[in-house]
């Protein structure tokens, strides 16, 4: 039976990321790894952020945003993945490809304009900090993730709207890890014309204006740091500006590589190696990068493991041992 559009494919079946059996096995374990490290990260960040009261500031406000959104965002595809590196036959449904495709659209969309967020509070915080209380309280703050959410959720439901209004013939076969737009369009057996200009429309919208806004931002944040006086300071403060620049550059880079340029001159398997870095790098990396660097991260996480052991002291104790 076909789904509710009309289309004749019930079924997908992914390539995945290599046909070579022999690298199967090795890309299971690394990837797991950086599965494995990318939750471990964002959700002690979450959990940190959430338990200890003195890191409940704007800044913390959009990284607790980040950390839930990767979080989020590297499950909507890497267990499936996962599971196709064991798998004979990797196939997903017509329905579950489309779930992850919406899925995959908002927390990629919600990721660019919290990265966004997170430059204009820096640029307040250190260009303007006699203002920065005001303009950036917690309505602002709470303002700037709900438009970015909302962006996000308008992003997926038009680009899965467009997806749905395809059929699909005979070819099922994605030559990707997952359901990403631009390989799911090379198998419908109508015209994509719509689709691709919606895609270079949206995508246009979602990249250039959030990557100009974080890089303008730093720009002026940049100008800053080269007054301050103090040695110490000034490197301190380039090595973290340098830092999350790096982590933007690579994020907005190769999803612009993906999405930007001329559909009929883009090769699928270069495609997949651009999405490893915005899919799975760089949500494994931003822990590292907005974190463990951070002095008031790495005390909160010190108060919080201190305190859990004086629990179960504690407990040891009442337990008559």
């Amino acid at each position: 039976m076909a789904p509710g559009n009309g289309s004749l494919v019930t079924e997908f079946i992914l390539v995945g990321l290599t046909d070579h059996p022999d690298l199967q096995f090795p890309l299971f374990f690394l990837f797991l790894a950086m599965y494995t490290f990318t939750v471990l990260g964002n959700f002690g960040l979450v959990t940190l952020i959430g338990l200890n009261s003195h890191l409940h500031t704007p800044m913390y406000f959009f990284l607790f945003n980040l950390s839930f959104i990767d979080l989020c965002y590297s499950s909507v595809f890497t267990p499936k993945m996962l599971v196709n590196f064991l798998s004979k036959k990797n196939v997903i449904s017509y329905q579950g490809c489309m779930t992850q495709f919406f899925f995959f659209c908002f927390f990629g969309v919600s990721e660019c304009y919290v990265l966004t967020s997170m430059a204009c509070d820096r640029y307040v915080a250190i260009c303007n900090p006699f203002l920065y209380n005001i303009a950036m309280s917690p309505k602002v703050c709470s303002c700037l993730i709900f438009g970015s959410y909302l962006m996000a959720f308008s992003t997926a439901m038009t680009h899965t709207g467009c997806m749905l209004r395809l059929t699909f013939c005979d070819a099922n076969t994605i030559n990707h890890y997952f359901c990403d737009i631009l390989p799911v369009l090379q198998l419908s057996c109508t015209s994509t014309y719509v689709n691709e200009l919606v895609v270079f429309i949206v995508v246009s919208i979602n990249m250039i204006v959030p990557s100009l806004t974080i890089f303008i931002s730093y720009g002026f944040i940049l100008c800053s740091i080269l007054h301050i006086s103090s040695t110490e300071g000034r490197s301190k403060a380039f090595s973290t500006c340098s830092s999350h620049i790096m982590a933007v550059s690579l994020f907005f880079g190769s999803g612009s590589f993906m999405y930007l340029q001329p559909f009929s001159e883009l090769s699928m398997d270069e495609g997949k190696i651009s999405s490893v870095f915005y899919s799975n790098v760089v949500p494994m990396m931003n822990p590292l990068i907005y974190s463990l660097r951070n002095k008031d991260v790495i005390l909160a996480m010190r108060k919080t493991l201190s305190w859990r052991r004086f629990l179960c002291a504690c407990s040891f104790r009442n337990s008559g041992f």
